[in-house]
This record gives structure tokens, sequence and C-alpha cells, in this order.
């Protein structure tokens, strides 16, 4: 199956982030900075409501741990720090928020169910309506991270295209394994990974939310145990 869904997800993210490059010298920075202080609220608010709808605290709370142990163990936030940086290099950016930008776009854009659904309806029913409205989303996203990030936020288009063309590919062959707890459970603590991005977008904490994202493996691993 081709993954058109994919495609116009990672075409809309470069979409939007080019738009915020040719808006950024148009702002004055309040502007801008006000923006980008709506949009970590905004990302609050989704985090918030994506993690409320677990009902396993227990999991979440040892899916955390466990992922935060395995995340810094293997150090994925270095890893994709570097490759962001030998990215910025390679296109000579002198932005100083390059690396975060690519990042923290590429957890938002991968991190909760749509991607995952979105991929899976794809697959199995030839339906692209989720990932298509994930793409609009993504798009505006990537539009006002870009005004302030620069570049690295449309590159995080490679990641998105990548991970949510697996899923189309894996779609038939895995969708019994995710079961309606298991995406309850993914949900949950994928939401406490976009609160984490939020606050950092807000200057209120510096998480290593990419050293995280072992948490939802594991989430997903263990919920029936949890349920």
């Amino acid at each position: 199956m081709f993954p058109i869904g994919p495609l116009v997800n990672g075409a809309a993210i470069v979409a939007g982030g080019l738009l915020g490059l040719l808006l950024h010298g148009r702002f004055p920075d309040r502007v801008r900075a006000g923006m980008f202080h709506a949009l970590g609220l905004s990302i609050l608010l989704i985090g918030l409501k994506m993690a409320l709808a677990g009902n396993a605290p227990l999991l979440v709370v040892v899916s955390m741990l466990s992922g935060a142990i395995l995340g810094e163990l293997v150090d994925i936030e270095r890893f994709m720090a570097r490759a962001g940086d030998a990215l910025k290099t390679r296109l000579r950016s002198d932005n100083a928020l390059f690396t975060d930008g690519l990042v923290n776009a590429t957890v938002i854009f991968c991190t909760g169910t749509m991607a995952i659904l979105g991929s899976f309806d794809e697959a199995l029913r030839g339906d692209h309506t989720l990932l298509f409205a994930k793409s609009a989303l993504d798009g505006s996203v990537a539009m006002i991270l870009a005004t302030t990030h620069g570049a690295g936020v449309i590159l995080s288009c490679l990641p998105v295209a990548l991970y949510e063309g697996l899923l189309v590919v894996l779609g038939a062959a895995s969708h019994d394994f995710f079961t309606p707890d298991r995406l309850t459970q993914l949900t949950a603590v994928g939401g406490l990974l976009i609160i984490a991005i939020g606050l950092n977008m807000l200057g209120l904490l510096k998480i290593r939310v990419a050293n995280l994202l072992p948490a939802m493996v594991v989430a997903v691993l263990l919920a029936p145990w949890f349920g």
C-alpha cells in the first residue's frame, strides 16, 4: 500500500515550516514570543487531555520511570541532538534553536494516537481522514514553531513521514496487538510527554523529552497486566 497519508503529513509540515520562515522577519519579537507561549499553553492542554484519558495511574508511573531509565541509558536525546547539529552544520544554519526545533517538532508530531490510529485506518480501511486532519494540525504547529526555531522544524518531516509510513506498512500485520486498552495507556503516557514539551516551550523546565520516549513502549507492553 502506498502511504499517501504520511506523505501528505510530511508535506504539510514542510509547507507550514516554510511559511513560518517567510513570516519570521515580519513579526516583532514580542508577537513571536506571544505566539510561542500561546502554542506552549495549547500543547499543555492537549497533553493534559490525553494524560487524563488513562485509567491505570500505576502503569503510567511504572512506564515513565522505566522509560526514563532506558532513555537515559541509551541517551536518545544526545543522539537526536547530534543528528540535529550535524544537519545544522551541513545546512550552515546559525539558529541556536535549530536542534531544539527538530527534536521538539519530531516528538510533537510523532507522539499521540492520531499517528497510530490514522496510519492503521489507512492500512486497514484505506481511510485517510485522520492523517489528513493531523496534517492540517501539524502544518499549523510547524508554521508557529518555525518562526522561532527555524529550519529544524521543517526537517522533522522526514522522521514523521518515515514513522507513519512504517506504521501503515505494518498496520495490517499488527493491528490486533493494539487493543483499546493498549491505546488508552499509550495515550496517557504520550500525553505526559506532550505536557513536558509544553513546559519546555514555556521555559518553565528543561526536560529531556526524547529520553522519555521508551515510556510509550513500556506502557503498550505492560497494559494487559494493569487493566
